[in-house]
């Protein structure tokens, strides 16, 4: 079997003759192994072993007479960053089902989802390193509150005010992970103003970012996951266009993630703002949390995952107000390998109606698991 998600380019082939008798012994277990009450480790050597090895490490593409080679299970970079359920399509209907290769036959039948997941349960023991956080652990992104998961993604955020004069912000966020438990962030804001009149400015430079985030703990058991971040906020943008706050700021925050019953999942961030020239700059605590669903109408088609926001900020000066916010959203995914997705939500001011409201959107792309246009 080709499981879903590795790095490597699974487009569509045509079948070789082994490919052909690996169909055929797909055929033949389904009047074999549904009768057996047999392990994970019994029914991975019967059904997989072929292909993906004893060991987990992937058969040698010229003795099995394919074009794609098997991935490694043992390589857990790549083994723990999907959940089960995206292993399990894949298993159960082929590799086209998450746009990988026709190579990897589907089970369909032959395998009940029960022993596709018991078969998963081997596999997860080929990585043997548990610092890996697992993929369930990845919970879909919201809008603004930051995810505790160190991840590989580029994302493109637009913030659109609709009220008083208008401004159009754009954030590019760029993140890749570094060893188990770490990611870097690169935030590159840029945006439009609304003049009096209605014309719009030219382009304007926000303040860039850079953080380092590392997971302190994680546990797929209980579905929980916490990181911490430490980010500065470079002075780059015009603090005369409200690009810009003129001075450096450092963001250090806490991010929580856990996994709740029937598909829910609840983010959590809290974090403070602390500008090195304080006569620029206010120091303001912040706190968001974002709740959300994902569900399946097509058990092996897209994601959607509804979410709403409740964001907080405060500045630390005696007298002033807390900041609240409402953001309803929908997170969808775009293609059938799931790693293109895109978000739209709309900010709410809900203490003060004097603050304008917002369109929110981002495209969001997890560059390990391919190439923007692979796997539609």
């Amino acid at each position: 079997m080709f499981f879903a998600f590795t790095a490597l380019d699974y487009t569509d082939h045509n079948k070789t003759s082994n490919s052909t008798e690996i169909s055929d012994s797909v055929d033949e277990m389904n009047s074999v192994v549904p009768q057996s009450p047999l392990s994970g480790k019994e029914l991975y050597m019967q059904a997989c072993a072929n292909c993906h090895g004893v060991d987990g490490k992937g058969g040698s593409v010229k003795q099995l007479g394919l074009q794609t080679p098997p991935p490694d299970f043992t390589d857990c970079d790549f083994a723990n960053r999907e959940p089960d359920g995206d292993w399990v399509a894949v298993a159960h209907q082929g590799g086209p089902t998450r746009g990988f290769s026709t190579e990897m036959p589907s089970f369909g039948e032959a395998l009940t989802v029960e022993q596709l997941q018991k078969i998963m349960n081997h596999v997860r023991t080929f990585c043997r390193n548990d610092n890996w956080p697992r993929g369930e652990l990845n919970l879909p992104r919201a809008l603004v509150t930051e995810k505790a998961y160190p991840e590989d993604e580029a994302v493109i955020s637009s913030f659109i005010d609709i009220e008083n004069e208008g401004a159009l912000t754009n954030e590019i966020v760029y993140e890749q992970r570094f060893g188990a438990r770490n990611q870097i962030e690169i935030v590159l804001p840029f945006g439009y103003s609304q003049m009096p009149g209605g014309s719009w400015s030219g382009g304007h430079l926000g303040d860039m970012a850079v953080g380092v985030k590392r997971v302190f703990y994680h546990n797929y058991n209980s579905g929980t996951i916490f990181s911490l971040t430490g980010e500065a906020i470079l002075p780059t943008g015009d603090r005369a266009t409200g690009f810009g706050k003129g001075t450096t700021v450092l963001e250090p925050f806490a991010s929580f993630g856990q996994l709740l019953p029937a598909g829910s999942f609840l983010h959590v961030q809290s974090g403070l703002e602390y500008p090195v020239l304080q006569e620029k700059a206010e120091n303001e605590a912040f706190w968001r949390a974002a709740l959300g669903k994902s569900f399946n109408p097509n058990p092996w088609g897209r994601t959607w995952s509804p979410m709403v926001e409740v964001l907080g900020s405060k500045a630390l000066e005696s007298g002033t107000e807390v900041h609240w916010d409402l953001v309803p959203q929908m997170q969808i995914t775009l293609n059938k390998r799931q790693h293109v997705m895109l978000n739209i939500g709309y900010r709410i001011p809900v203490d003060d109606t004097s603050r304008d409201s917002q369109v929110m959107v981002y495209i969001l792309w997890d560059w390990f698991d391919g190439g923007f246009f692979e796997g539609w």
